[in-house]
Protein backbone atom coordinates (compact mmCIF):
# COMPACT_ATOMS: atom_id res chain seq x y z
CA UNK A 1 0.00 0.00 0.00
CA UNK A 2 0.72 3.50 -0.71
CA UNK A 3 0.48 6.28 1.66
CA UNK A 4 0.40 9.96 1.79
CA UNK A 5 2.36 12.29 3.52
CA UNK A 6 -0.10 12.23 6.33
CA UNK A 7 0.23 8.77 6.59
CA UNK A 8 -2.97 7.32 5.27
CA UNK A 9 -3.13 5.33 2.95
CA UNK A 10 -4.07 6.29 -0.74
CA UNK A 11 -5.76 3.34 -1.69
CA UNK A 12 -2.89 1.94 -4.52
CA UNK A 13 -0.52 -0.92 -4.41
CA UNK A 14 2.51 -1.55 -5.10
CA UNK A 15 3.59 -5.04 -5.90
CA UNK A 16 7.34 -6.23 -5.50
CA UNK A 17 8.19 -8.63 -9.08
CA UNK A 18 11.69 -10.90 -8.70
CA UNK A 19 14.40 -9.66 -10.86
CA UNK A 20 14.18 -9.56 -14.75
CA UNK A 21 14.55 -12.72 -16.41
CA UNK A 22 14.05 -15.46 -12.83
CA UNK A 23 10.90 -17.29 -14.55
CA UNK A 24 12.67 -17.99 -17.43
CA UNK A 25 15.78 -19.30 -16.12
CA UNK A 26 13.80 -21.57 -13.58
CA UNK A 27 11.42 -23.10 -16.32
CA UNK A 28 14.98 -23.77 -18.12
CA UNK A 29 15.82 -25.47 -15.14
CA UNK A 30 12.51 -27.47 -14.76
CA UNK A 31 13.25 -28.37 -18.48
CA UNK A 32 10.66 -26.94 -20.11
CA UNK A 33 10.87 -25.38 -24.07
CA UNK A 34 12.32 -21.85 -25.02
CA UNK A 35 8.70 -20.09 -24.96
CA UNK A 36 7.29 -22.64 -22.77
CA UNK A 37 4.85 -21.45 -19.96
CA UNK A 38 3.97 -23.52 -16.92
CA UNK A 39 0.48 -24.37 -16.74
CA UNK A 40 -1.45 -21.17 -15.43
CA UNK A 41 1.56 -18.56 -16.42
CA UNK A 42 -0.63 -17.08 -19.02
CA UNK A 43 -3.81 -16.88 -16.29
CA UNK A 44 -1.40 -15.24 -14.09
CA UNK A 45 0.08 -12.13 -16.77
CA UNK A 46 -2.25 -9.09 -16.44
CA UNK A 47 -4.07 -9.11 -19.54
CA UNK A 48 -3.01 -6.48 -22.59
CA UNK A 49 0.66 -7.16 -21.28
CA UNK A 50 3.40 -8.65 -22.99
CA UNK A 51 4.84 -11.82 -21.75
CA UNK A 52 6.80 -10.69 -18.70
CA UNK A 53 5.30 -7.63 -18.53
CA UNK A 54 4.51 -5.97 -15.30
CA UNK A 55 4.68 -2.88 -13.49
CA UNK A 56 8.39 -1.87 -12.31
CA UNK A 57 9.15 -2.17 -8.80
CA UNK A 58 10.35 1.74 -8.57
CA UNK A 59 6.92 3.03 -10.46
CA UNK A 60 3.71 3.41 -9.79
CA UNK A 61 1.24 0.97 -11.11
CA UNK A 62 -0.47 3.51 -13.82
CA UNK A 63 2.63 3.56 -15.07
CA UNK A 64 3.23 0.87 -17.56
CA UNK A 65 4.40 0.77 -20.82
CA UNK A 66 2.53 0.23 -23.75
CA UNK A 67 2.16 -2.75 -25.81
CA UNK A 68 4.71 -1.09 -28.43
CA UNK A 69 7.40 -0.28 -25.83
CA UNK A 70 10.22 -1.63 -24.47
CA UNK A 71 9.32 -3.65 -21.12
CA UNK A 72 11.04 -3.34 -17.92
CA UNK A 73 13.30 -5.82 -18.77
CA UNK A 74 14.35 -4.33 -21.76
CA UNK A 75 12.63 -6.60 -23.88
CA UNK A 76 9.63 -6.34 -26.43
CA UNK A 77 6.79 -7.84 -26.84
CA UNK A 78 8.08 -9.60 -29.91
CA UNK A 79 11.23 -10.62 -28.55
CA UNK A 80 12.48 -13.96 -26.81
CA UNK A 81 11.07 -14.03 -22.79
CA UNK A 82 14.29 -13.89 -20.94
CA UNK A 83 16.56 -15.64 -22.75
CA UNK A 84 17.64 -13.25 -25.30
CA UNK A 85 21.08 -11.31 -25.67
CA UNK A 86 19.95 -8.81 -23.58
CA UNK A 87 17.99 -10.56 -20.91
CA UNK A 88 19.88 -11.12 -17.94
CA UNK A 89 18.83 -15.39 -17.64
CA UNK A 90 21.58 -17.39 -18.77
CA UNK A 91 22.08 -18.22 -22.30
CA UNK A 92 21.53 -20.89 -24.37
CA UNK A 93 25.43 -22.53 -26.30
CA UNK A 94 25.91 -21.92 -29.69
CA UNK A 95 25.80 -24.78 -32.44
CA UNK A 96 29.47 -25.24 -31.86
CA UNK A 97 29.45 -25.57 -28.05
CA UNK A 98 28.69 -28.04 -25.49
CA UNK A 99 26.05 -27.60 -22.84
CA UNK A 100 27.99 -27.48 -19.93
CA UNK A 101 25.02 -29.04 -17.80
CA UNK A 102 25.16 -31.92 -19.76
CA UNK A 103 28.74 -32.57 -19.40
CA UNK A 104 28.16 -32.39 -15.66
CA UNK A 105 25.74 -35.29 -15.73
CA UNK A 106 27.29 -37.29 -18.08
CA UNK A 107 30.39 -37.04 -15.45
CA UNK A 108 28.04 -38.24 -12.73
CA UNK A 109 26.89 -41.25 -14.95
CA UNK A 110 30.28 -42.25 -15.70
CA UNK A 111 31.14 -41.61 -11.79
CA UNK A 112 28.04 -43.80 -10.55
CA UNK A 113 28.95 -46.75 -13.06
CA UNK A 114 31.96 -46.71 -11.63
CA UNK A 115 31.23 -46.88 -8.31
CA UNK A 116 28.76 -49.91 -9.10
CA UNK A 117 31.63 -51.71 -10.87
CA UNK A 118 33.81 -51.27 -8.10
CA UNK A 119 30.82 -52.65 -5.74
CA UNK A 120 30.88 -55.56 -7.79
CA UNK A 121 34.15 -56.66 -7.67
CA UNK A 122 34.11 -55.80 -3.73
CA UNK A 123 31.32 -58.55 -3.60
CA UNK A 124 34.17 -61.08 -5.81
CA UNK A 125 36.53 -60.14 -3.32
CA UNK A 126 33.79 -60.79 -0.16
CA UNK A 127 32.88 -63.95 -1.79
CA UNK A 128 36.49 -65.49 -1.98
CA UNK A 129 37.05 -64.02 1.61
CA UNK A 130 33.82 -66.03 2.80
CA UNK A 131 35.31 -69.34 0.62
CA UNK A 132 38.42 -69.22 2.23
CA UNK A 133 36.84 -68.96 5.59
CA UNK A 134 34.65 -71.84 5.04
CA UNK A 135 36.95 -74.47 3.21
CA UNK A 136 39.11 -74.28 6.62
CA UNK A 137 35.77 -75.29 8.92
CA UNK A 138 36.95 -78.73 10.28
CA UNK A 139 35.28 -81.90 9.06
CA UNK A 140 33.44 -84.68 11.31
CA UNK A 141 35.08 -87.92 11.03
CA UNK A 142 33.17 -90.15 8.78
CA UNK A 143 34.04 -93.81 10.17
CA UNK A 144 31.31 -96.80 10.44
CA UNK A 145 30.21 -95.82 13.88
CA UNK A 146 29.15 -92.46 12.53
CA UNK A 147 27.18 -94.02 9.77
CA UNK A 148 24.82 -96.59 11.76
CA UNK A 149 21.07 -95.87 11.54
CA UNK A 150 18.88 -96.60 14.53
CA UNK A 151 15.25 -97.46 14.41
CA UNK A 152 12.27 -95.34 16.50
CA UNK A 153 9.06 -96.81 15.86
CA UNK A 154 6.62 -94.43 15.68
CA UNK A 155 3.04 -94.91 17.29
CA UNK A 156 -0.34 -95.88 15.58
CA UNK A 157 -1.91 -92.02 15.30
CA UNK A 158 -5.06 -93.26 16.65
CA UNK A 159 -3.87 -94.39 19.82
CA UNK A 160 -2.28 -91.10 20.84
CA UNK A 161 0.52 -90.63 23.16
CA UNK A 162 -1.37 -92.65 25.97
CA UNK A 163 -1.70 -96.00 24.47
CA UNK A 164 -4.41 -97.51 22.23
CA UNK A 165 -8.49 -97.12 22.23
CA UNK A 166 -9.12 -100.00 23.87
CA UNK A 167 -6.97 -99.19 27.22
CA UNK A 168 -8.72 -96.09 27.54
CA UNK A 169 -10.96 -95.58 29.97
CA UNK A 170 -14.34 -94.21 30.07
CA UNK A 171 -14.25 -89.94 30.46
CA UNK A 172 -15.57 -89.47 34.46
CA UNK A 173 -17.28 -86.99 35.60
CA UNK A 174 -15.09 -86.58 38.76
CA UNK A 175 -12.38 -85.31 36.54
CA UNK A 176 -14.12 -82.58 35.00
CA UNK A 177 -16.39 -81.15 38.16
CA UNK A 178 -15.11 -78.07 39.41
CA UNK A 179 -14.03 -77.18 42.83
CA UNK A 180 -16.99 -76.43 45.16
CA UNK A 181 -17.26 -72.83 46.64
CA UNK A 182 -15.80 -72.09 49.92
CA UNK A 183 -19.02 -72.35 52.55
CA UNK A 184 -18.70 -69.07 54.61
CA UNK A 185 -21.45 -70.11 57.17
CA UNK A 186 -20.44 -73.68 57.90
CA UNK A 187 -24.36 -73.88 59.06
CA UNK A 188 -25.43 -72.52 56.31
CA UNK A 189 -25.52 -76.43 54.32
CA UNK A 190 -25.28 -76.75 50.63
CA UNK A 191 -28.18 -74.92 49.56
CA UNK A 192 -26.09 -72.19 50.17
CA UNK A 193 -23.72 -73.24 46.85
CA UNK A 194 -27.21 -72.80 44.69
CA UNK A 195 -27.64 -69.52 45.32
CA UNK A 196 -22.98 -69.07 43.58
CA UNK A 197 -23.62 -67.63 40.37
CA UNK A 198 -20.23 -68.13 39.31
CA UNK A 199 -20.01 -71.85 40.79
CA UNK A 200 -23.29 -72.55 38.68
CA UNK A 201 -21.21 -71.26 35.40
CA UNK A 202 -18.74 -73.12 35.72
CA UNK A 203 -20.76 -76.37 36.65
CA UNK A 204 -22.43 -75.93 33.37
CA UNK A 205 -19.27 -75.96 31.35
CA UNK A 206 -18.17 -78.61 32.87
CA UNK A 207 -21.12 -80.62 32.10
CA UNK A 208 -20.54 -79.66 28.74
CA UNK A 209 -17.04 -80.53 28.14
CA UNK A 210 -17.34 -83.96 29.79
CA UNK A 211 -20.28 -84.85 27.45
CA UNK A 212 -18.46 -83.67 24.73
CA UNK A 213 -15.43 -86.18 25.86
CA UNK A 214 -18.10 -88.82 26.30
CA UNK A 215 -19.53 -88.66 22.81
CA UNK A 216 -15.66 -88.68 21.21
CA UNK A 217 -14.61 -91.38 24.19
CA UNK A 218 -17.96 -93.64 22.94
CA UNK A 219 -17.04 -92.46 19.02
CA UNK A 220 -13.67 -93.97 18.80
CA UNK A 221 -14.24 -97.16 20.27
CA UNK A 222 -17.34 -97.62 17.68
CA UNK A 223 -14.26 -96.89 14.62
CA UNK A 224 -11.91 -98.47 16.80
CA UNK A 225 -13.84 -102.16 16.00
CA UNK A 226 -14.09 -101.20 12.22
CA UNK A 227 -12.85 -102.79 9.36
CA UNK A 228 -11.08 -99.31 7.84
CA UNK A 229 -9.88 -98.75 11.14
CA UNK A 230 -8.52 -102.58 11.44
CA UNK A 231 -7.01 -101.99 7.79
CA UNK A 232 -5.64 -98.54 8.74
CA UNK A 233 -3.87 -100.12 11.34
CA UNK A 234 -2.36 -103.22 9.78
CA UNK A 235 -1.00 -100.71 7.27
CA UNK A 236 0.64 -98.99 9.60
CA UNK A 237 2.16 -101.74 11.25
CA UNK A 238 3.18 -102.98 7.95
CA UNK A 239 5.29 -99.99 7.32
CA UNK A 240 6.92 -100.40 10.30
CA UNK A 241 8.29 -103.19 10.10
CA UNK A 242 9.54 -102.26 6.37
CA UNK A 243 11.23 -99.26 8.33
CA UNK A 244 12.96 -101.59 10.82
CA UNK A 245 13.85 -104.17 8.22
CA UNK A 246 15.53 -101.43 5.99
CA UNK A 247 17.62 -100.00 8.90
CA UNK A 248 18.93 -103.86 10.51
CA UNK A 249 19.80 -104.55 6.37
CA UNK A 250 21.12 -101.13 6.17
CA UNK A 251 23.45 -101.64 9.35
CA UNK A 252 23.80 -105.33 8.50
CA UNK A 253 25.43 -104.10 4.96
CA UNK A 254 27.68 -101.64 6.86
CA UNK A 255 28.89 -103.89 9.12
CA UNK A 256 30.07 -106.28 6.03
CA UNK A 257 31.53 -103.33 4.52
CA UNK A 258 33.84 -102.50 7.71
CA UNK A 259 34.78 -106.21 7.76
CA UNK A 260 35.81 -106.16 4.12
CA UNK A 261 37.47 -102.49 5.03
CA UNK A 262 39.80 -104.05 8.12
CA UNK A 263 40.54 -106.72 5.67
CA UNK A 264 42.22 -104.09 3.15
CA UNK A 265 39.77 -104.27 0.56
CA UNK A 266 40.56 -101.76 -2.03
CA UNK A 267 36.41 -101.67 -3.04
CA UNK A 268 35.63 -101.07 0.99
CA UNK A 269 38.09 -98.74 1.62
CA UNK A 270 37.35 -96.54 -1.18
CA UNK A 271 34.17 -96.07 -0.97
CA UNK A 272 34.55 -94.96 2.89
CA UNK A 273 36.94 -92.78 1.52
CA UNK A 274 34.86 -91.22 -1.12
CA UNK A 275 31.79 -90.69 1.77
CA UNK A 276 34.77 -89.15 3.63
CA UNK A 277 35.02 -86.86 1.00
CA UNK A 278 31.91 -86.18 -0.28
CA UNK A 279 31.01 -84.81 3.15
CA UNK A 280 34.02 -82.77 3.66
CA UNK A 281 32.82 -80.67 1.33
CA UNK A 282 29.14 -79.86 2.48
CA UNK A 283 30.62 -76.62 4.04
CA UNK A 284 31.42 -75.12 0.36
CA UNK A 285 28.87 -76.68 -1.59
CA UNK A 286 28.58 -73.46 -4.06
CA UNK A 287 32.30 -75.12 -4.98
CA UNK A 288 32.46 -77.87 -6.46
CA UNK A 289 36.04 -79.81 -5.84
CA UNK A 290 35.30 -83.43 -6.57
CA UNK A 291 38.17 -86.00 -5.00
CA UNK A 292 38.40 -89.23 -6.27
CA UNK A 293 40.43 -91.86 -4.05
CA UNK A 294 42.60 -95.23 -5.43
CA UNK A 295 43.54 -97.44 -2.45
CA UNK A 296 46.71 -99.57 -3.29
CA UNK A 297 46.93 -102.76 -0.87
CA UNK A 298 50.24 -103.31 -1.87
CA UNK A 299 51.68 -100.28 0.24
CA UNK A 300 48.28 -99.39 2.15
CA UNK A 301 48.43 -96.30 0.61
CA UNK A 302 44.97 -94.15 -0.45
CA UNK A 303 45.88 -92.07 -3.34
CA UNK A 304 43.95 -88.98 -3.95
CA UNK A 305 42.85 -87.10 -7.07
CA UNK A 306 41.41 -83.70 -6.20
CA UNK A 307 39.96 -81.52 -8.97
CA UNK A 308 40.83 -78.11 -8.04
CA UNK A 309 38.59 -74.62 -9.03
CA UNK A 310 39.19 -72.63 -12.45
CA UNK A 311 41.13 -69.91 -12.03
CA UNK A 312 38.95 -67.14 -12.93
CA UNK A 313 37.35 -68.00 -9.20
CA UNK A 314 40.41 -65.27 -7.75
CA UNK A 315 39.29 -61.39 -9.00
CA UNK A 316 41.57 -60.38 -11.11
CA UNK A 317 40.81 -56.40 -10.24
CA UNK A 318 40.65 -54.24 -7.53
CA UNK A 319 38.37 -52.17 -8.81
CA UNK A 320 37.75 -49.01 -11.14
CA UNK A 321 38.53 -45.93 -11.81
CA UNK A 322 37.29 -42.44 -13.50
CA UNK A 323 39.82 -40.84 -15.85
CA UNK A 324 40.41 -37.06 -15.82
CA UNK A 325 38.90 -37.38 -19.40
CA UNK A 326 35.52 -39.47 -18.63
CA UNK A 327 36.66 -42.70 -19.28
CA UNK A 328 36.16 -46.00 -16.49
CA UNK A 329 39.68 -48.10 -16.53
CA UNK A 330 40.08 -51.09 -14.78
CA UNK A 331 42.96 -51.49 -11.93
CA UNK A 332 44.27 -54.89 -12.01
CA UNK A 333 46.10 -56.81 -9.04
CA UNK A 334 49.35 -57.36 -8.89
CA UNK A 335 49.84 -61.54 -10.65
CA UNK A 336 51.49 -62.10 -7.54
CA UNK A 337 48.72 -61.33 -5.15
CA UNK A 338 46.18 -63.48 -7.60
CA UNK A 339 48.61 -66.45 -7.40
CA UNK A 340 48.79 -66.04 -3.29
CA UNK A 341 45.17 -65.80 -3.05
CA UNK A 342 44.90 -68.95 -5.44
CA UNK A 343 47.24 -71.09 -3.79
CA UNK A 344 46.07 -70.10 0.13
CA UNK A 345 41.86 -71.67 -1.06
CA UNK A 346 44.30 -74.67 -2.68
CA UNK A 347 45.85 -74.86 0.31
CA UNK A 348 42.85 -75.06 2.18
CA UNK A 349 41.39 -78.02 0.11
CA UNK A 350 44.33 -79.90 0.34
CA UNK A 351 44.43 -80.30 3.83
CA UNK A 352 40.41 -80.69 4.30
CA UNK A 353 40.54 -83.59 2.20
CA UNK A 354 43.78 -84.95 4.07
CA UNK A 355 41.83 -84.23 7.42
CA UNK A 356 39.15 -85.98 6.00
CA UNK A 357 40.86 -88.96 5.14
CA UNK A 358 42.92 -89.26 8.47
CA UNK A 359 40.17 -88.90 10.24
CA UNK A 360 37.80 -91.58 9.05
CA UNK A 361 40.75 -94.46 9.28
CA UNK A 362 40.15 -95.17 12.61
CA UNK A 363 41.08 -98.57 12.32
CA UNK A 364 44.57 -97.69 10.74
CA UNK A 365 44.26 -99.42 7.39
CA UNK A 366 46.19 -96.42 5.90
CA UNK A 367 50.11 -96.42 5.92
CA UNK A 368 49.27 -93.30 3.93
CA UNK A 369 48.24 -90.86 1.76
CA UNK A 370 49.21 -89.04 -1.70
CA UNK A 371 47.19 -86.12 -2.60
CA UNK A 372 47.57 -84.74 -5.82
CA UNK A 373 45.52 -81.46 -6.85
CA UNK A 374 44.84 -81.11 -10.59
CA UNK A 375 43.66 -78.34 -12.85
CA UNK A 376 41.36 -79.17 -15.85
CA UNK A 377 40.97 -76.91 -17.96
CA UNK A 378 38.50 -77.63 -20.55
CA UNK A 379 41.08 -75.56 -23.11
CA UNK A 380 43.91 -78.21 -22.65
CA UNK A 381 43.69 -82.12 -23.68
CA UNK A 382 46.10 -82.80 -19.83
CA UNK A 383 45.05 -81.70 -16.46
CA UNK A 384 47.90 -79.97 -15.03
CA UNK A 385 49.27 -81.06 -11.09
CA UNK A 386 49.47 -77.73 -9.00
CA UNK A 387 50.06 -79.41 -6.07
CA UNK A 388 50.97 -83.05 -4.73
CA UNK A 389 51.36 -84.00 -0.76
CA UNK A 390 52.98 -87.36 -0.29
CA UNK A 391 52.37 -87.96 3.75
CA UNK A 392 52.57 -91.05 5.64
CA UNK A 393 50.68 -91.58 8.89
CA UNK A 394 53.63 -90.75 10.99
CA UNK A 395 53.55 -87.01 9.07
CA UNK A 396 49.71 -86.70 9.30
CA UNK A 397 49.48 -87.38 13.15
CA UNK A 398 52.23 -84.92 13.96
CA UNK A 399 50.90 -82.42 11.62
CA UNK A 400 47.63 -80.09 12.34
CA UNK A 401 45.93 -80.10 9.07
CA UNK A 402 43.93 -77.03 10.43
CA UNK A 403 45.03 -73.85 12.26
CA UNK A 404 44.02 -73.58 15.70
CA UNK A 405 40.65 -71.71 17.02
CA UNK A 406 39.46 -69.43 14.32
CA UNK A 407 40.37 -71.42 11.33
CA UNK A 408 40.05 -67.45 9.35
CA UNK A 409 41.57 -64.70 10.56
CA UNK A 410 41.57 -60.95 8.79
CA UNK A 411 44.28 -58.52 9.97
CA UNK A 412 43.95 -54.67 9.76
CA UNK A 413 46.92 -54.73 7.88
CA UNK A 414 46.60 -57.32 4.95
CA UNK A 415 42.59 -56.81 4.38
CA UNK A 416 41.50 -60.63 3.48
CA UNK A 417 45.01 -61.14 1.80
CA UNK A 418 48.03 -62.78 3.24
CA UNK A 419 51.80 -63.13 1.87
CA UNK A 420 52.07 -66.68 0.65
CA UNK A 421 54.77 -67.26 2.79
CA UNK A 422 52.89 -66.53 6.07
CA UNK A 423 49.80 -68.04 5.29
CA UNK A 424 48.81 -70.90 8.06
CA UNK A 425 47.43 -73.53 5.19
CA UNK A 426 50.30 -73.11 3.20
CA UNK A 427 52.94 -73.33 5.98
CA UNK A 428 51.52 -76.40 6.88
CA UNK A 429 51.43 -77.69 3.50
CA UNK A 430 55.06 -77.65 3.16
CA UNK A 431 55.36 -79.05 6.72
CA UNK A 432 54.39 -82.36 4.88
CA UNK A 433 56.77 -81.96 2.17
CA UNK A 434 54.24 -80.90 -0.42
CA UNK A 435 55.41 -79.67 -3.89
CA UNK A 436 53.48 -76.52 -4.79
CA UNK A 437 52.94 -74.91 -7.82
CA UNK A 438 55.13 -71.31 -7.79
CA UNK A 439 52.64 -69.68 -10.06
CA UNK A 440 49.38 -71.22 -11.48
CA UNK A 441 48.61 -68.34 -13.62
CA UNK A 442 52.08 -69.36 -15.57
CA UNK A 443 50.51 -72.82 -15.92
CA UNK A 444 53.90 -73.85 -14.06
CA UNK A 445 52.87 -77.76 -13.02
CA UNK A 446 54.28 -80.13 -10.46
CA UNK A 447 55.52 -83.58 -10.72
CA UNK A 448 53.07 -85.66 -9.15
CA UNK A 449 54.45 -88.02 -6.17
CA UNK A 450 52.46 -90.96 -7.34
CA UNK A 451 49.92 -91.49 -10.14
CA UNK A 452 46.20 -92.97 -8.90
CA UNK A 453 46.30 -95.42 -12.22
CA UNK A 454 45.56 -98.57 -11.66
CA UNK A 455 45.34 -101.08 -8.04
CA UNK A 456 48.35 -103.23 -8.64
CA UNK A 457 51.50 -100.66 -9.29
CA UNK A 458 54.77 -100.32 -10.39
CA UNK A 459 57.79 -99.39 -8.88
CA UNK A 460 57.65 -96.23 -11.01
CA UNK A 461 54.11 -95.68 -10.24
CA UNK A 462 54.95 -95.97 -5.97
CA UNK A 463 55.67 -92.23 -4.15
CA UNK A 464 58.96 -91.90 -2.45
CA UNK A 465 56.95 -92.69 0.83
CA UNK A 466 55.39 -95.84 -1.12
CA UNK A 467 58.46 -97.40 -1.53
CA UNK A 468 60.25 -97.06 1.71
CA UNK A 469 56.83 -98.39 3.04
CA UNK A 470 57.12 -101.78 0.84
CA UNK A 471 60.87 -102.24 0.98
CA UNK A 472 60.46 -102.09 5.34
CA UNK A 473 57.30 -104.51 4.74
CA UNK A 474 59.27 -106.73 2.52
CA UNK A 475 62.57 -106.73 4.98
CA UNK A 476 60.54 -106.92 7.95
CA UNK A 477 58.58 -110.23 6.95
CA UNK A 478 62.09 -111.52 6.17
CA UNK A 479 63.10 -111.21 9.70
CA UNK A 480 64.92 -107.69 9.45
CA UNK A 481 63.38 -105.60 13.05
CA UNK A 482 64.24 -102.08 14.55
CA UNK A 483 63.87 -100.54 10.99
CA UNK A 484 65.61 -97.17 11.07
CA UNK A 485 66.25 -94.87 7.29
CA UNK A 486 69.02 -92.74 7.69
CA UNK A 487 68.60 -91.43 4.27
CA UNK A 488 65.46 -91.05 2.14
CA UNK A 489 64.59 -89.53 -1.13
CA UNK A 490 62.42 -89.66 -4.30
CA UNK A 491 64.69 -92.65 -5.92
CA UNK A 492 65.48 -94.64 -2.66
CA UNK A 493 66.52 -94.56 0.68
CA UNK A 494 69.29 -96.13 3.36
CA UNK A 495 68.25 -97.67 6.33
CA UNK A 496 69.44 -99.93 9.12
CA UNK A 497 68.41 -103.24 10.66
CA UNK A 498 68.69 -105.89 12.99
CA UNK A 499 67.88 -109.76 11.90
CA UNK A 500 66.87 -111.77 14.79
CA UNK A 501 69.24 -115.19 15.02
CA UNK A 502 68.01 -117.79 13.37
CA UNK A 503 66.45 -116.18 10.70
CA UNK A 504 67.18 -116.17 7.26
CA UNK A 505 68.84 -112.52 7.90
CA UNK A 506 70.54 -112.56 11.21
CA UNK A 507 72.85 -109.52 12.17
CA UNK A 508 73.31 -106.01 11.69
CA UNK A 509 72.12 -104.77 7.96
CA UNK A 510 73.02 -102.06 5.85
CA UNK A 511 70.13 -101.57 3.44
CA UNK A 512 70.60 -99.50 0.21
CA UNK A 513 66.94 -99.94 -1.56
CA UNK A 514 66.19 -97.67 -4.61
CA UNK A 515 63.90 -97.01 -8.07
CA UNK A 516 66.20 -97.47 -11.07
CA UNK A 517 65.26 -98.35 -14.75
CA UNK A 518 69.23 -99.24 -15.37
CA UNK A 519 71.84 -101.09 -14.74
CA UNK A 520 73.61 -100.81 -11.28
CA UNK A 521 77.53 -99.97 -11.70
CA UNK A 522 80.66 -101.75 -9.31
CA UNK A 523 80.96 -98.45 -7.60
CA UNK A 524 77.55 -98.11 -6.17
CA UNK A 525 78.78 -101.67 -4.47
CA UNK A 526 82.20 -100.27 -3.12
CA UNK A 527 80.07 -97.18 -1.36
CA UNK A 528 77.80 -100.17 0.33
CA UNK A 529 80.67 -101.99 1.32
CA UNK A 530 82.06 -98.51 2.93
CA UNK A 531 78.95 -98.04 4.63
CA UNK A 532 78.64 -101.35 6.19
CA UNK A 533 81.92 -100.97 7.75
CA UNK A 534 81.38 -97.35 9.00
CA UNK A 535 78.25 -98.63 10.80
CA UNK A 536 79.57 -101.80 12.68
CA UNK A 537 77.48 -103.80 10.67
CA UNK A 538 77.95 -107.62 9.25
CA UNK A 539 76.07 -107.21 5.91
CA UNK A 540 74.74 -105.18 3.43
CA UNK A 541 71.84 -105.10 0.97
CA UNK A 542 72.27 -103.44 -2.07
CA UNK A 543 68.41 -103.42 -3.45
CA UNK A 544 66.92 -101.93 -7.17
CA UNK A 545 64.07 -102.15 -9.26
CA UNK A 546 66.78 -102.29 -12.40
CA UNK A 547 69.39 -104.93 -12.92
CA UNK A 548 73.05 -105.27 -12.01
CA UNK A 549 75.41 -105.41 -14.27
CA UNK A 550 77.86 -108.24 -15.03
CA UNK A 551 80.98 -106.85 -13.34
CA UNK A 552 78.91 -106.24 -9.55
CA UNK A 553 77.52 -110.06 -9.79
CA UNK A 554 81.39 -111.09 -10.17
CA UNK A 555 82.12 -108.68 -7.33
CA UNK A 556 79.95 -110.14 -4.72
CA UNK A 557 81.34 -113.24 -5.50
CA UNK A 558 84.74 -112.51 -4.39
CA UNK A 559 85.69 -113.41 -1.25
CA UNK A 560 86.14 -110.16 -0.05
CA UNK A 561 82.74 -108.78 -1.00
CA UNK A 562 80.40 -111.91 -0.07
CA UNK A 563 78.38 -109.79 3.15
CA UNK A 564 77.03 -107.63 -0.02
CA UNK A 565 74.07 -109.21 -1.10
CA UNK A 566 71.71 -108.10 -4.50
CA UNK A 567 67.72 -107.91 -5.18
CA UNK A 568 67.18 -106.72 -8.76
CA UNK A 569 63.75 -106.01 -10.19
CA UNK A 570 62.85 -109.49 -10.80
CA UNK A 571 63.87 -110.08 -6.97
CA UNK A 572 61.71 -107.69 -5.31
CA UNK A 573 58.05 -108.82 -7.52
CA UNK A 574 59.28 -112.22 -6.25
CA UNK A 575 59.42 -111.17 -2.76
CA UNK A 576 56.13 -109.32 -2.84
CA UNK A 577 54.54 -112.06 -3.99
CA UNK A 578 55.86 -114.03 -1.11
CA UNK A 579 55.92 -112.19 1.80
CA UNK A 580 52.98 -110.07 1.10
CA UNK A 581 50.56 -112.27 -0.94
CA UNK A 582 50.42 -109.31 -3.80
CA UNK A 583 51.54 -108.47 -7.23
CA UNK A 584 54.05 -105.49 -7.86
CA UNK A 585 53.87 -104.40 -11.81
CA UNK A 586 56.52 -105.00 -14.24
CA UNK A 587 57.91 -101.92 -16.21
CA UNK A 588 59.57 -98.83 -14.25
Amino acid sequence: MQYSADGQSDGTATVQFPRPGFLASVFRDLGAENGQEPDGAAADRPRGGATGDGPSGDGPAGDRPTDSGPTGNGRTDNGPTGNGPTGEGPSEPGPGEADPDEAVAAHARAATLTHHRTRAVRAEHDRLADLLRRAALPVSAMDFESQLRHYQPRPYPADGPGGGAEEESEPRWQDFAPAEPPVADPEGGPSRRLLDSGYQRELAQARLTHQRALREWRTRRAEAGSPAADESRRAHEAAEEARARAVREYNESLEECRRAYRLAEPAAVESLLERALAAAETATQDLPAPCRAVFRPLTRTAVLDLDLPPLDLVPSLAGYRLAPDGDILPVPRPPADRATDYLRLVARLALRALQAADAVDTDEILAGVVLNGWLRDPATAEPLCLVSVDADRDALARTRLLPPGTPYEERDDEGVYADAEQDEALVRLRQLGAAVTPDPYDRAGVRPAAQAGATVPAAADLSANEFAQLVRDLLTRGGIAQWSVRLRGPAGLVATGEGAPGTSLPGRWVVWASRDTGSIGAEQIETLAEAVGEESAERGLRLTTGRFTEEVLDLTAEEGRRHIHLIDGDGVRELAHTHLGLPLATGG
